[in-house]
């Protein structure tokens, strides 16, 4: 796992839930096309759909990367 910077001043960088569509579990950041955030982690449990490669998780972002893309940081898989 990176080692992730965390500010807790920051505003709008923070541990959210979601549902990350990706295919290897075994990466540690996903581009912000990948990752629908959802209230509550019922709601992405309820969600997630690993025949659709679509997994319940909590991410910490967004953070803009080197390519100048947002990215989410997986924190933990919740399935």
């Amino acid at each position: 796992m990176p080692k992730v910077i965390v500010d807790p001043a920051s505003r709008s960088l923070e541990n959210r839930f979601a549902v990350v569509h990706t295919r290897r579990r075994s990466r540690e950041r996903f581009a912000e096309g990948c990752v629908t955030l959802v209230e509550s982690e019922s709601e992405a449990i309820a969600a997630a759909d690993a025949s659709r490669n679509r997994y319940a998780a909590v991410v910490y972002g967004p953070s803009s990367s080197s390519e100048g893309l947002l990215i989410y940081y997986l924190v933990r898989w919740l399935t």
